[in-house]
C-alpha cells in the first residue's frame, strides 16, 4: 500500500445558508486539519470547495495509516514498589493491575531522580480509511452552527439535511457511514443542468468532473467570475457596478453556475432617493446597482442567475418584473412620508420607547437637545441650529420608509429635513448623528452633525450606566463600546477641546432626578477612557505611553492625544531611559519621605552642594521656559526641553545624599526632587515608561 494518497470528502446538502457558507467552509478545513494533527496523520495541502449544496475538501498526500507508537506509563518509584524483602508493595501491584500485566512484566527506567517502574506497550497505528468517518464526523460537529436541524427519523443534526456523502481515498470509496448516510464515490452536478450522479474515480478528478456538470466548486473562482461578468455588463451601458464585498460573497454562495443578466427599470423610479432603490436591489433581490460616470444611479441592475438559460431574455424579463413592485412600494412610502414635514412627527416619538427605564425617544430627544445646546455654546457654534437638529433628529424613525428599511435611518431623515426646508446644517446632521458607524468610518463634517453625534452618544452612555446595564463580556446590547469609541474619535480627531468628565456631568444633569444619573458619571467616564487603550493599540502606540498619560488624569481627550504623541516621541530620545529611571527614583523618595503632599518651595539658602544648586537653577529655568508651551499644548517641545535635565539629575543623584541626617537639608532636597517630578507630571508620569527595559 502507498504511504500517502489523496483524499476527497464531500458533504452534499440541501441549500446551505448563503451568509454562512464561506465561514462554514473555512471552519471545516481547519477542523479537519486539527483532526489529522490529533490523530498523527501527516498530509500535504488542503484545498477547500464550497457551493450552495456542498462542503468539500481535497487533501493531498494524506498518510494511509497512523505511525506505530510506544505508549509508556510511569508507575511508582522502585524504592516504593518493593519492600525490604523485595516483595511488590500495594503500589506496584496496583500499577501492574491497571496496566493489565504482572509486576514481573514491568520494566525499570533510570532517571536523574531515581529508578521507576514503567510499562511499555507498542501500539500499531490504525489505517486512515478506518479513522476517516469518525474524524470527519468530529470535524463537522465542531462547525460554528448556531442552530442545528434534524431531519427524518434519525438523531443526526446539521445546518441543513445531508443528501449524500462522497469520500474517496486514493481510488476507493471510504467504507462506512457519515451523518447517517452511506459513504460512496458519487456526487451530483447542477440541480437542473446535470442532476444525474457522477462517479469520482480519484480525488483529483473531482473539480473537473463538477465543472463538466455545470458546477464551479471553488468559491473564489465563482466570485471572480461574477465580478468580471457584472463589471462587463455595467460597462456595456457606460456604467460602473456597486459590488460591496458582503453582497458579492452572498451572491457567490447562492449559485453553483453563475450567469449575470443585465436588467432595466423605469426611469421614473429614479425620483425616489437612490439609497432606497439601492437598498431594495441589494438587500431584497441581491442585485448589483449601477451608477454612471457622474456618480448618479442608472436605471439598470445586474442579477446573477444560477442557470445558463436558452432564453436569457425570459430570465431578464422575470427579474425586471420582480423588481417593479418593490420599487413601486418604495415610491409609495416616499410620497406618503413627504406629506408630513419631518418636524411635525415629534409628537409621535412620545409613543416610541427608547428604553423602558429611560422613557420614550421623545424624552431622549429633549435631553439630547439640552446637552447639544450647551456643547454648541462652549464651542461657539450656532446653538439654535444645533438644538433644532437634536429636536427632530429621530423623527424619521416613525416614517413608513424607515419602518420598511431600518438601515436607512438618518439617510431618510436628511432627505425629509431637506424637503421640509430645514437649514443645511440641520439637514446634514440628520445623517451625521450616526457617524462614525463603525471602525474606520468617517466623522461628522458639520458643526450640527458633530455636536449631535456627541450629545446623543453621551446621553446613551450615561443613561444605560445609570440603570445598571453596562456591557459585560461579549454582551453589549446598546452598543456602548461603539458609542464610546465614537465619542473619543470625534473629540480627538476633529479635534474638540472639551472635557469629557464635564460633558458626562452635563448629560447626567439632563435626566430626571429619580434616575440619579450623576452617580453613573465616574463609571461611564472610566469606561470611555478605557477604550483609549484599544484605540491607541491599533495605531501602534505603546501601552506604557498610554499608562504614563492615564496617570495624570488628562480628561480632555484631544489634550490626552497630544500628551500621548509627545510621550511616544520622548521615549525615542537618548535621555528618555535615564529620566524615566530618575522619575521612578523620585517617586520612591517621595513615597518614603515625611514631607507633606503638595508643592513645597525650594529654599535657596539650604542648597549647599554644587550639584543641587545646578539642578535647582535648571529646574527654575525650565519651569519658566515650558510654561507657555504647556498653555499651547505643545507637549513635544516641553518634553524635549525637559530632556536637558538628564545630566543635572544624574549628577545630583551621584553627588548628593537626599535623605540627609539634617532634617532641614533632607526636606529641602526632597522638595527639589519633587519639583523635578512636577515638571514632568505636568505632562505625564514618565516613570511608567519602559524605555530600555528587557521585555
Amino acid at each position: 500500500m502507498e504511504r500517502a494518497q489523496d483524499l476527497l470528502i464531500e458533504i452534499g446538502t440541501e441549500e446551505l445558508p448563503p451568509t454562512a457558507l464561506l465561514r462554514l467552509s473555512e471552519s471545516f478545513t481547519e477542523e479537519v486539519r486539527r483532526q489529522f494533527d490529533a490523530h498523527g496523520l501527516t498530509h500535504g495541502s488542503i484545498e477547500s470547495f464550497a457551493t450552495p449544496r456542498r462542503l468539500s475538501l481535497l487533501v493531498r498526500e494524506l498518510a494511509t495509516r497512523q505511525p506505530d507508537r510506544e505508549d509508556v506509563r510511569r508507575g511508582p518509584a522502585v524504592k516504593a514498589a518493593f519492600d525490604a524483602e523485595g516483595q511488590p508493595t500495594k503500589a506496584a501491584l496496583g500499577f501492574a493491575k491497571s496496566c493489565g500485566v504482572e509486576v514481573s512484566e514491568l520494566a525499570r527506567e533510570e532517571t536523574d531522580k531515581g529508578a521507576w517502574l514503567v510499562h511499555r506497550r507498542a501500539e500499531t497505528g490504525q489505517a486512515t480509511q478506518d479513522l476517516l468517518p469518525e474524524l470527519a464526523a468530529n470535524a463537522l460537529g465542531k462547525l460554528p452552527i448556531p442552530k442545528r436541524m434534524r431531519w427524518g427519523a434519525g438523531e443526526v443534526s446539521f445546518v441543513r439535511p445531508v443528501q449524500w456523502v462522497c469520500a474517496v481515498f486514493g481510488d476507493k470509496a471510504v467504507p462506512g457511514t457519515l451523518m447517517g448516510v452511506e459513504i460512496g464515490n458519487q456526487t451530483y452536478g447542477h440541480r437542473f443542468h446535470h442532476p444525474q450522479p457522477i462517479t469520482i474515480e480519484t480525488p483529483t478528478d473531482y473539480a473537473a468532473s463538477l465543472r463538466r456538470a455545470h458546477v464551479e466548486p471553488e468559491f473564489a473562482a465563482r466570485r471572480e467570475s461574477i465580478y468580471e461578468q457584472v463589471k462587463a455588463l455595467a460597462a456595456s451601458v457606460d456604467g460602473e457596478a456597486s459590488m460591496p464585498s458582503d453582497l458579492l460573497d452572498e451572491v457567490t454562495a447562492l449559485c453553483e453556475w453563475p450567469v449575470a443578466v443585465l436588467g432595466h427599470f423605469d426611469e421614473a423610479f429614479l425620483e425616489v432617493p437612490a439609497e432606497v432603490l439601492i437598498e431594495t436591489m441589494q438587500q431584497h433581490q441581491k442585485y448589483f446597482s449601477l451608477v454612471g460616470k457622474n456618480g448618479m444611479l442608472l436605471p439598470y441592475f445586474v442579477a446573477v442567475s444560477n442557470i445558463e438559460s436558452r432564453s436569457p431574455d425570459v430570465v431578464r424579463a422575470g427579474n425586471e418584473r420582480v423588481i417593479r413592485p418593490r420599487f413601486s412600494d418604495a415610491r409609495f412610502f416616499w410620497e406618503q412620508d413627504l406629506r408630513v414635514p419631518l418636524g411635525e412627527r415629534r409628537e409621535t416619538l412620545e409613543r416610541v420607547v427608547f428604553q423602558h427605564k429611560l422613557g420614550s425617544v421623545a424624552e431622549k430627544s429633549r435631553r439630547v437637545a439640552s446637552v447639544a445646546r450647551q456643547i454648541a455654546e462652549m464651542l461657539g457654534y450656532d446653538a439654535s441650529l444645533v438644538e433644532r437638529a437634536a429636536q427632530i433628529a429621530k423623527c424619521d424613525l416613525v416614517t413608513a420608509m424607515v419602518g420598511e428599511f431600518a438601515v436607512l435611518q438618518g439617510t431618510m431623515g436628511r432627505y425629509y429635513a431637506s424637503r421640509s426646508g430645514e437649514d443645511p446644517c440641520v439637514v446634514a446632521a440628520m445623517e451625521e448623528q450616526y457617524l462614525p458607524r463603525q471602525a474606520g468610518d468617517r466623522l461628522p463634517d458639520t458643526e450640527c452633525g458633530r455636536v449631535l453625534a456627541l450629545a446623543d452618544r453621551l446621553d446613551t452612555l450615561v443613561g444605560i450606566f445609570a440603570i445598571g446595564e453596562r456591557p459585560t463580556g461579549v454582551k453589549d446590547p446598546y452598543g456602548l463600546r461603539r458609542a464610546a469609541i465614537g465619542v473619543l474619535r470625534i473629540l480627538i480627531e476633529t479635534p474638540l477641546a472639551l472635557d469629557l468628565r464635564g460633558l458626562l456631568n452635563d448629560a447626567a444633569a439632563a435626566f430626571p432626578a429619580e434616575i440619579q444619573a450623576s452617580l453613573a458619571v465616574p463609571d461611564a467616564y472610566a469606561y470611555i477612557m478605557e477604550r483609549l487603550r484599544g484605540y491607541y493599540a491599533e495605531q501602534g502606540v505603546g501601552a506604557d505611553a498610554i499608562e504614563a498619560v492615564m496617570a495624570v488624569d488628562a480628561s480632555v481627550p484631544s489634550d490626552f492625544d497630544k500628551r500621548v504623541r509627545a510621550v511616544t516621541d520622548f521615549a525615542g530620545l537618548e535621555a528618555a531611559s535615564a529620566l524615566s529611571a530618575a522619575n521612578k527614583r523620585i517617586a520612591n523618595i517621595l513615597k518614603k519621605s515625611d514631607v507633606e503632599a503638595g508643592h513645597v518651595a525650594v529654599a535657596q539658602d539650604l542648597l549647599s552642594e554644587p550639584a543641587e544648586r545646578a539642578l535647582a537653577d535648571q529646574v527654575e529655568a525650565l519651569r519658566e521656559r515650558i510654561t507657555p508651551m504647556l498653555k499651547l499644548g505643545d507637549y513635544s517641545a516641553a518634553l524635549t526641553a525637559l530632556a536637558e535635565l538628564r545630566a543635572d539629575v544624574d549628577r545630583f543623584f551621584d553627588d548628593v545624599m537626599v535623605m540627609a541626617e539634617d532634617s532641614s537639608l533632607r526636606a529641602n532636597r526632597v522638595a527639589l526632587v519633587q519639583a523635578v517630578g512636577e515638571l514632568f507630571s505636568s505632562i505625564a508620569d514618565i516613570s511608567r515608561l519602559r524605555v530600555g527595559e528587557q521585555p
